[in-house]
């Protein structure tokens, strides 16, 4: 049996027990129990789809095929369950996004909205301080401002990881449009590129930093 199938078979052996215990699972403490096992699983099931993804595609599969199956794009696709390889050691690249980056995007956005510049450009790494000073960053957002109207909110932020810096995604509400706030995180914090992006030029094009 491959790793797929081995993944795959203990995966439904820990369903079918789940199964059992929630049928068992009358009592507060037994109920919440089985919850805690349930989203346990969710590791799981990971473990499982990365699995049979790399199988299919050993197979012959195209990233845009698995994209569809999961109602994805090919490049998130390749973003979730890819395996690049860094062009400069040869070795293969860190996908797991910093864990600290969606709270230090929506810190930034916030900051923002709240015309604290300096707040914003001190997390900035030694290039970005060279490049965007507090006024250029104000004159920015000011610019975002006069085109879409006031800030209203942030929303949930989605974080991937692109070789150095983890990349956020953050869309945000304004009075007469949408936009999303990009942000490149380096694993030190520090921030390696701002942008404000059309939702539509999201996808790639860079707009205001």
């Amino acid at each position: 049996m491959n790793q797929s199938g081995a993944f795959l078979t203990a995966f439904l052996a820990a369903v079918q027990s789940l199964s059992g215990r929630a049928a068992l699972a009358a009592n507060r403490p037994a109920a919440l129990d089985t919850v805690a096992r349930a989203a346990a699983l969710r590791t799981d099931l990971d473990a499982v789809l990365a699995a049979l993804v790399d199988d299919a595609r050993a197979s012959g599969a195209t990233w845009q095929e698995l994209g569809t199956i999961f109602g994805i794009s090919r490049q998130a696709a390749f973003q979730r369950f890819g395996h690049p390889v860094d062009p400069r050691t040869g070795e293969p690249m860190n996908t797991t996004p910093l864990d600290e980056a969606p709270t230090i995007a929506t810190a930034v956005f916030q900051d923002l909205a709240e015309a604290k510049w300096q707040a914003v450009t001190a997390r900035f790494d030694e290039r970005m301080t060279a490049g965007l000073d507090a006024d250029a960053l104000a004159a920015a957002w000011a610019q975002v401002i006069g085109t879409v109207g006031a800030f209203d909110e942030a929303k949930a932020p989605v974080a991937t990881r692109a070789a150095d810096v983890t990349v956020v995604d953050v869309p945000l509400r304004f009075e007469a449009g949408e936009m999303v706030g990009r942000l490149a995180v380096r694993d030190d914090g520090t921030i390696a590129g701002l942008f404000i992006l059309d939702p539509a030029a999201a996808t790639g094009s860079e707009a205001t930093k």
